[in-house]
């Protein structure tokens, strides 16, 4: 989850409480959802978070939602924008870049700890929302530094979103010398870190002004427009694969730099005819200010936070919450450009919750004439997890969320095939993080990553984990077929086939089942040391020793063994 650095006395300013306690302070964030997690050497608050309030990411977010918390602020609150003079020209980008936003904000004092808040800020949003900048880079220009050309139409001055040669040349951040993007890819420290970016593109994604080169984006911007404290006048521009992450990425840095006092002042983005992408031909009018709206009812709120509320209370925590409300047969909710998280009305009910105060619900015991048990399936999960920690298993408990590099490609895994294992992937559309980018189809993977980060303990690791797997399927309601998996490894010198054997046999006589082991083909497994595991003549996973290229791509330096099976094959 998102860390922040947040100076407590510069937040005090920010949020108008110049005499509250940092306890009290932090009492306050923790009501939020913001959580304390220490102090870095200068003093600052360590805050954490949940991914999905991009907004947070900056000490300019947390105090403005303090803010609403007091009732110092209410509402939706849009900063006035001034009309464009200046144009983004977007023709020739590389296919694999091919989307550009912008914004230009004035007379904003980046002193006293205001440019490293908003450098923080565009590194946070690198890391999430811009996917390691994969997604969405965010360049920030020294406009003084920048002349505009003629535009075609409309705007007075004009930069050009486009296409570079590898040979050409420019002066690129923390370097004297001028360099060509190959160079930079080679040579450069941030060069280096961001070189698969742009990894196969014959021609490098520039933006250019009528002097020249200043950006190579994602990778590094030019020395030339470098801000300072100095800097007053700026110039964002963002690229990436998708127009929606940059625009709300915009808007998040521009509320940012309005809490700040600068004026934000629009930019039109002019894609040509021929420009690749699905706005080619199209002029949009950035940053996009536009709120959207959710209906929610007022039984939904009452039913999922379990209070009685009258109108007037459901009013005012929306407002505190930084959103605008209309009551008519229902509640229209206005939900403010910054806020990229709201995807469902109970968005809306959790904001709701937290500024009413979640210690405030009081528990009560549910309306219902049933006493509850434990589910079978758990006292089955129970009675398997004991039983392996009998045989010499630690039990794990790993995320059900990976990505199909950890899932598929390093147990050479082919997606969509037949294998245990290789069912289709159930993804997420949009991703906060890329490292979590679809729900496992098996727990094999979770529990190799555990050996890879325990080399440096002793051997043998003896591991197993019941869990979460799941994959697409259509003859499903929700198009998902979940199931408990039975995941085990034993990483160890003398680890054979026939040790993890042994133990699948006890584990399956101790419920009473008959174990068959017939001979199979596993990518994970060496080929003749690999058998299905059959219970009670049904197939249900596979069991062998894992293969040499799997076990030195996760770094481990000693034979291992697996075993993995559906759990309900033992009830």
């Amino acid at each position: 989850m998102p860390v922040v650095n947040v100076d407590p006395d510069e937040l005090r300013e920010l949020t108008d409480q110049r005499d509250k306690s940092e306890d009290d302070l932090l009492d306050d964030m923790f009501g939020l959802g913001l959580e304390f997690e220490g102090e870095t050497e200068d003093g600052d608050l360590k805050v954490e978070f949940e991914p999905d309030r991009l907004d947070w990411l900056s000490i300019e977010g947390i105090a403005r939602a303090l803010r609403y918390y007091y009732g110092e602020d209410r509402g939706v609150a849009i900063p006035s924008t001034n009309d464009p003079e200046w144009t983004i020209e977007v023709e020739e980008t590389p296919e694999q870049r091919p989307y550009v936003t912008g914004a230009v904000v004035r007379d904003v004092d980046l002193s006293d700890g205001v440019l490293e808040s908003i450098l923080q800020l565009q590194e946070k949003l690198h890391a999430t929302m811009g996917r390691g900048r994969a997604k969405g880079a965010i360049g920030i220009h020294d406009m003084t530094m920048l002349k505009g050309a003629p535009a075609k139409d409309g705007a007075e001055k004009s930069i050009r979103y486009t296409s570079m040669s590898p040979d050409e040349r420019f002066v690129p951040l923390e370097s004297d010398e001028e360099m060509t993007p190959a160079e930079v890819l080679d040579a450069h420290h941030m060069g280096s870190d961001y070189a698969d970016l742009v990894a196969g593109m014959d021609r490098y994604p520039a933006i250019y002004d009528d002097i020249g080169l200043f950006s190579f984006p994602p990778v590094i911007n030019g020395r030339r427009t470098e801000v300072t404290e100095d800097s007053r006048d700026l110039l964002i521009e963002m690229t990436g694969t998708d127009q929606w992450t940059v625009d709300h990425m915009l808007n998040i840095v521009c509320y940012a730099l309005s809490a700040r006092g600068g004026r934000l002042e629009r930019v039109e983005i002019s894609y040509d005819e021929d420009a690749p992408g699905e706005y080619a031909g199209h002029t949009l009018d950035r940053p996009d200010l536009a709120t959207k709206t959710k209906t929610v009812t007022h039984d939904r709120i009452e039913t999922v936070l379990g209070v009685g509320f009258d109108e007037e209370t459901i009013v005012d925590c929306a407002e505190r919450s930084g959103l605008d409300v209309r009551v008519e047969e229902n509640y229209e909710f206005e939900i403010p450009p910054y806020r990229v998280d709201v995807l469902h009305p109970v968005d809306v009910i959790d904001d709701i919750g937290r500024v009413y105060g979640f210690n405030e619900l009081g528990p009560r015991y549910p309306d219902v004439a049933t006493v509850g048990t434990r589910h079978e399936r758990s006292r089955l999960e129970d009675a398997v997890r004991e039983t392996l920690v009998g045989l010499g298993f630690e039990d794990l408990l790993n995320f059900y969320m990976t990505n199909e590099r950890e899932n598929f490609e390093r147990l050479g895994v082919e997606p969509g095939t037949d294998v245990v294992g290789g069912g289709e992937p159930v993804t997420i559309i949009e991703p906060y993080s890329e490292a979590y980018t679809m729900l496992r189809t098996w727990a094999l993977p979770s529990v190799m990553q555990v050996l890879e980060n325990n080399t440096h303990r002793s051997y043998p690791q003896h591991l197993a984990e019941i869990g979460l797997a799941a994959c697409v399927d259509e003859s499903e309601n929700t198009n998902v077929a979940e199931h408990r998996t039975v995941s085990l490894a034993m990483a160890d010198p003398e680890a054979s086939y026939e040790d993890v054997r042994a133990r699948l046999q006890a584990l399956t006589g101790r419920f009473d089942a008959e174990l068959e082991t017939p001979a199979t083909e596993h990518p994970s497994f060496i080929p003749g040391r690999c058998a299905a595991v059959v219970i009670d003549g049904e197939s249900v996973g596979v069991v062998g020793e894992v293969h040499p290229e799997v076990i030195v791509g996760h770094d481990i330096e000693v034979p291992v063994v697996a075993a993995e099976f559906r759990l309900d094959a033992l009830q």
